[in-house]
This record gives structure tokens, C-alpha cells and sequence, in this order.
């Protein structure tokens, strides 16, 4: 993932979780903050030590930028996103965290409806 499309400092993470809005499943939470002078999105990831140990807290956060980088033409630019996985992600498969996460975008208004996609 691209150093301009990542979040990182604290400060832009307080400010997301302070001003914008979220929305969860049971796997995810999201908070996404609408940001009108930036036309890319931007991803920051927070997997706390109680989800597993490193191995499995470094593959949950690939498996989510791989996925975000496979929608990225669906999923609404110009926003700030934070991913905060919760422990059922740590059995997961790809398959299982793409459509968790993709119906926790969908509630939180983040996904771009495409002409050709089902329901």
C-alpha cells in the first residue's frame, strides 16, 4: 500500500475516531471520516494483542490492506478509513474477512454501487 495512502500518526487517528462516523459488525469496526480536499482514500489498522500474537495480528492486517487494495475502485474515495479488527477475525480466511469487511463498508454507506454487481 502506498506511504500516501496510509494513516500513521496518532494525531490523524484521533482526529478519524473523534469526527468520524462508525460502523461494526461482530469481526470489524469502522470509522470513516469524509475528508473533501484529499482524492484518495486513506487506511489506518489497529488489531489489539488480545485478537493473537504477532504472526497472527501481522496476517489479519495484510489480509484487510490486500482487500482494500482489491475494492479500492468500489470503496468511496476522498475519506479517511480505521480498521479496528475484533478476535473473530484470527480464524478467518481471506474469503470470510473480504465479505465480513465488505458488509461492514456497505452499512457505513462506503461502497459505490456498481451497475453490474448482485446483492
Amino acid at each position: 500500500m502506498e506511504k500516501k495512502k496510509r494513516i500513521k500518526k496518532n494525531e490523524e487517528f484521533q482526529e478519524v475516531f473523534k469526527r468520524g462516523k462508525s460502523s461494526a459488525n461482530r469481526q470489524f469496526v469502522i470509522y470513516a471520516l469524509e475528508k473533501s480536499d484529499q482524492p484518495h482514500l486513506r487506511l489506518g489498522l489497529s488489531v489489539s494483542k488480545r485478537v493473537g500474537n504477532a504472526v497472527t495480528r501481522n496476517r489479519i492486517k495484510r489480509v484487510v490492506k490486500e482487500i482494500f487494495m482489491k475494492h479500492e475502485k468500489e470503496i468511496t474515495s476522498g475519506r479517511d478509513y480505521i480498521i479496528i479488527a475484533r478476535n473473530p477475525t484470527a480464524d478467518m480466511d481471506f474469503f470470510e474477512m473480504e465479505k465480513s469487511l465488505l458488509h461492514v463498508l456497505q452499512r457505513a454507506g462506503s461502497i459505490r454501487q456498481s451497475k453490474g454487481r448482485r446483492k
